[in-house]
């Protein structure tokens, strides 16, 4: 069944600059995508579009085949900024995650189960009356994706979500998001964490989808990749030496 589709969606600068053409494509329920591709690419822009934060210029964006409206709350779509001090305001963490339960009208005891539960999905309950301010990168980042599930979007838009991670917690967030059910589309360049997460990948460049289709086809075409301003991630070059070694000893 398919949950996101866009059509010809278009996004023009009032400069006059195109930096989105006519991108089309669909994500199934429960499917996690990647979007790769180099700086500059569109990608934030993309993400921007779908959440209606910012108004393509032309084009649809639909979500169970209801076109949604530029500028609308749309509360199975959650988005997970690139900078998490975009997204975290409020005084303390358990604040901050209570404020889009609270602006879907939850409240009291209901409320304070939603968050709670959203904090302990994350690991991050201990850190509940902890002024947003005193995190670590990876706390924060952890804090965002909490707020963005106490609403329980059925779609998550992820924004380069292991930067600023170090080894061990974006190792966390790799096994937290496998454990989703939710659709995601992951915007990285961390390439080694959309191959572990993305069965599809999409590569965007100057505004358009060049490619897509199996991660591992996209991310192992050497050729493609260096077009792009991309690298085959390390595990697959390793894959294909070994693999030619194998030959080589048959």
């Amino acid at each position: 069944m398919t949950l996101l589709q866009t059509t010809d969606l278009t996004l023009t600068r009032p400069g006059g600059e195109t930096v989105l053409h006519d991108v089309s494509l669909q994500m199934a329920a429960g499917e996690r995508v990647g979007l790769i591709g180099p700086n500059g690419a569109g990608k934030t822009s993309l993400m921007l579009c779908l959440t209606g934060v910012v108004r393509p210029t032309d084009g649809t964006v639909q979500m169970d085949g209801s076109t949604l409206s530029p500028g609308g709350f749309h509360r199975d779509m959650g988005f997970v900024f690139q900078q998490a001090d975009d997204q975290l305001f409020s005084p303390t963490v358990a604040e901050d995650v209570a404020f889009g339960a609270r602006n879907l009208g939850l409240t009291g005891k209901a409320l304070e189960a939603a968050v709670n539960a959203a904090m302990d999905r994350v690991g991050i309950t201990p850190l509940a009356d902890r002024p947003v301010h005193h995190l670590s990168g990876g706390e924060k980042r952890l804090a965002c994706l909490a707020g963005v599930l106490v609403m329980e979007p059925r779609l998550l838009l992820l924004d380069e979500p292991s930067a600023a991670l170090d080894l061990r917690n974006r190792r966390r967030l790799i096994e937290l998001l496998r454990s989703m059910d939710q659709a995601m589309l992951i915007a990285s360049h961390d390439l080694e964490l959309v191959l572990e997460l993305c069965p599809r990948v999409i590569l965007i460049d100057d505004g358009h989808i060049m490619a897509g289709g199996p991660a591992r086809d996209i991310l192992g075409d050497a050729g493609l990749m260096a077009r792009h301003g991309q690298e085959v991630p390390h595990s697959l070059t390793h894959q294909g030496h070994i693999a030619h070694a194998h030959q080589r000893a048959i």
